[in-house]
């Protein structure tokens, strides 16, 4: 090795050699015959008595491996993916194993475990050793057991050593599969079809995001990591799929907070023939589906408490905004009279946002938002603000969009599909329009997109979730870095 090793790890690795030197080299083992894990060990002897199990004669040894967590004088704690075991030496019938282990054993290394079930005068089920072997050397002397790692930069960095020592991280992951598992299943039983569309795209749409660029080369051009897969799946709406799916990676340069990361994981999903009503109904039912496969009822953040049994709530952004403010924007009908209102009550107004829907969203977000903590459907969203939004046309100051909202934060957003390709130009006309005033979140034109637009795209409900937001929620968990195995951090 050739970085500086401080004197823990010197012992350390003269205990490999010395394992090598002795023809016990760990890193030659291939595979392991294991008999049982520590779950299943522990699920068929766990209900003996500690003179049963002493009487018990069995037609071959147990074997099972783990990481060492534990030593004391003739007990070692082992853990593998399930739970943990304690391994039993009688020094004095093994001496031989008794030597290696004092020899040779480190905390943090993995081994290999042979023997028979016994309980001790605790009571604990325990493996009486008759052989033991390291099969993997720990060459990094590992955080102490019991206190785990506090850091959250470390738990971050080194998210393997978070796994092994912090039993409630290892449990959110485990969360964090079975939900996405269950959001799967939900679509499955329920007709959609998965599908998947490219990462990387020639324009910029389907969001209000700044894009990752990269160069490709064969194309000699610059192409962009997708901010969300919105364009393509409503292409293939166009092509004759009805009820459609994608769970994958989006991108978007953009800041990291408690709830922002630049790599995420989403859920976008189309039906043909329904509008944004129906989408708020399968938003819902998804949601509380995968919390009722995965056992969770309730969620508990900072305080508040969410009951995921209970009907999400409904209602108008304008109609939230005069709750808050008192500002009834349905009766505004001048820029300059929003602008009023905005200066009035200290809400900063970009260049780009000089727009009566525009002043709407940014009063939402400011007195809104962040009391927006059971589940509720913000609906109907200014045009300004809904570049791919079908308008209401019994208001067409507004669209057919939603929102929900959880603890405060957005978790989904959907609404009935513009399919009207002129009113679509228009609408990226307009976006262009904002992108000279300086939204560098403003989408582009996509002559590709009105082409398909214009083969005729059916009603369409569309809708789309932040998966990690969702795991977030449904676990009781603040920050975003702790559901994702390895956020990304800045360099030490």
């Amino acid at each position: 090795m050739s970085k500086k090793l401080n004197d823990q790890e010197l012992v350390r690795l003269d205990k490999l050699n010395r394992l090598i030197e002795s023809k016990q080299n760990p890193y030659e083992v291939t595979k392991v015959a294991n008999t049982h894990n520590t779950k299943s060990l522990k699920e068929k002897y766990d209900q003996f008595s500690k003179e049963q199990l002493a009487e018990m004669q069995l037609d071959k040894p147990i074997t099972v491996s783990g990481r060492v967590i534990l030593i004391r004088r003739t007990f070692i704690l082992i853990q593998d993916f399930h739970s943990e075991l304690q391994l039993y030496i009688n020094k004095n019938k093994q001496p031989d194993l008794f030597k290696y282990f004092n020899d040779y054993l480190d905390l943090g290394d993995v081994v290999c475990a042979t023997g028979k079930p016994m309980k001790t005068n605790t009571n604990e089920l325990s493996l009486d050793l008759e052989s033991l072997k390291i099969i993997s050397k720990s060459l990094r002397v590992p955080p102490e057991k019991f206190h785990g790692i506090a850091d959250e930069e470390i738990r971050s960095r080194k998210r393997y050593l978070d796994l092994v020592y912090n039993k409630e991280s290892k449990e959110r992951f485990v969360y964090r599969s079975k939900i996405i598992a269950a959001m799967r299943q939900y679509f499955n039983e329920n007709g959609f079809l998965e599908v998947e569309t490219p990462f990387l795209h020639a324009q910029i749409g389907g969001a209000a995001a700044k894009p990752f660029v990269t160069r490709y080369n064969a194309l000699d051009r610059d192409y962009y990591l997708r901010i969300a897969p919105e364009l393509p799946l409503k292409k293939l709406i166009v092509g004759s799929f009805e009820k459609i799916y994608e769970i994958g990676k989006c991108f978007r340069n953009e800041g990291m907070d408690s709830t922002h990361n630049p790599e995420f994981t989403s859920v976008e999903t189309y039906v043909a023939y329904v509008d944004y009503i129906y989408m708020m109904e399968l938003t819902e039912a998804i949601i509380k589906y995968i919390a009722k496969a995965i056992g969770i009822s309730h969620t508990n953040i900072k305080n508040e408490t969410i009951d995921w049994n209970k009907p999400f709530k409904r209602i108008k952004m304008t109609e939230l905004v005069k709750q808050e403010t008192g500002i009834d924007f349905t009766q505004v009908k001048k820029i300059d009279q929003a602008l009023d209102l905005a200066k009035k009550h200290k809400v900063h107004v970009k260049e780009h946002e000089k727009t009566i829907g525009h002043i709407i969203n940014l009063f939402f977000e400011e007195f809104c938002e962040k009391k927006l903590v059971e589940p509720t459907f913000v609906t109907h969203h200014p045009v300004e603000i809904s570049p791919l939004s079908k308008l209401d046309y019994s208001d067409p100051r507004y669209t057919e969009r939603f929102e929900l909202f959880a603890f405060g934060k957005e978790l989904a957003n959907g609404f009935s599909e513009l399919n009207d390709p002129i009113d679509q130009r228009q609408r990226f006309e307009k976006q262009l329009e904002e992108k000279q005033k300086g939204n560098d979140e403003a989408s582009e034109m996509d002559e590709d997109f009105l082409e398909a637009l214009e083969n005729g795209l059916p009603p369409t409900g569309g809708l789309g979730i932040g998966v990690d937001r969702l795991v977030m929620m449904l676990t009781g968990t603040t920050s975003i870095r702790d559901i994702l195995f390895f956020p990304h951090v800045r360099e030490e």
